[in-house]
């Protein structure tokens, strides 16, 4: 799936229902990610620290791929098993405080925003960074092959928005009006 599928299926799902989807901003993502409103130090996944939880919430490098993907026996991975080999079905894993399923792995999610190395100059009320030079757009969440320091809600990377790839999904929003 590739960014401009994930513009294509937002465009198409709101003339469809008549309502405004589109890809969420970078900053809603990782705020729907972790799962918190209140301020202060977060674990670093949702649910906690614990690298041995993780495959109750979400879908990575674990156990399972180690076991089973050709040449897969050296990799670090998550030290529990999903039973997952590559993509799991919507919903298999626990959901964070918010109700939100699938955060954390499965496939990375594209948002809105331009892919910038660093934060500065990006927008501070939550908009995407929509300004610049936007070939590379960013993907947050990790995959179904991500090791685990890239399943962290703050990782993040950047891709091509031509390029499609069995890592790459997406995650719509909608903004209610009042």
């Amino acid at each position: 799936m590739s960014w401009e599928d994930a513009q294509a299926y937002a465009k198409w799902l709101s003339d469809k229902t008549k309502q405004p989807y589109r890809l969420l901003s970078e900053s809603e993502w990782e705020y729907s990610a972790r799962g918190r409103t209140a301020p202060g130090t977060y674990p670093r996944y949702f649910f906690g620290d614990s690298e041995k939880e993780f495959c109750a919430y979400g879908n990575g490098a674990d156990e399972t791929k180690k076991k089973q993907v050709p040449g897969a026996s050296g990799w670090t991975t998550l030290p529990c098993a999903s039973g997952y080999l590559y993509t799991s079905p919507v919903g298999s894993f626990k959901p964070n405080l918010f109700g939100l399923y699938d955060m954390h792995g499965n496939v990375w999610q594209w948002v809105q925003d331009c892919y910038y190395d660093s934060y500065n100059g990006a927008p501070s009320d939550g908009s995407a960074w929509t300004s610049g030079a936007c070939s590379y757009r960013v993907v947050r969440g990790g995959s179904w092959l991500s090791l685990p320091q890239y399943l962290r809600p703050a990782s993040r990377s950047g891709n091509s928005t031509g390029i499609r790839s069995d890592t790459l999904g997406f995650r719509v929003g909608r903004t209610l009006t009042p």
